[in-house]
């Protein structure tokens, strides 16, 4: 009996040394930034960017029992929405070692900038390109795009 206590202890032991090696895993090289998103997710810039993206898409909700999808408010707040959403798979596509780029002023600057970049877009449905307003605010949106740029890089 106590042969057979010995034998299924040693089974036993076999086992769960083998279930503690498959269930281990094993480490990867660096983690690409779409696996990892807890630390851009935990960013200023993120929750500064996530805080009007959220604000537009409860204003959106607001608009649908009022006015059609022709209205300026409708189509500016959509324009506004797909803006921020690029910027926001902007911040997502940030390396894992440069996530401490991602502060508020950056989330404040990309909310600045989808919002320059509303007003343009506003002023060419009513105005020809070189209208002095359209060329005013298409140079402000430059910088704005510049500054993005030199921060996270890429387009």
């Amino acid at each position: 009996m106590a042969a057979v206590f010995a034998i299924f202890i040693g089974i036993a032991g076999l086992a769960s040394s083998a279930s503690a090696q498959v269930s281990q895993p094993k480490p990867t090289g660096t983690p690409s930034p779409s696996s990892e998103p807890g630390p851009i997710r935990s960013s200023p810039a993120y929750a500064e960017t996530l805080l009007r993206k959220t604000e537009l898409e409860s204003d959106l909700l607001s608009f649908a029992e009022d006015y059609t999808d022709q209205n300026p408010k409708v189509i500016d707040t959509r324009f506004e929405l797909a803006t921020l959403s690029k910027d926001i798979d902007r911040l997502f596509a940030v390396r894992p070692d440069d996530v401490q780029k991602l502060t508020l002023a950056l989330g404040k600057l990309i909310v600045r900038r989808a919002e320059i970049e509303t007003e343009l877009n506003r002023l060419l449905r009513s105005y020809k390109p070189d209208h002095p307003q359209v060329i005013r605010a298409r140079k402000k949106a430059e910088l704005y795009r510049d500054a993005l740029k030199d921060i996270l890089g890429g387009k």
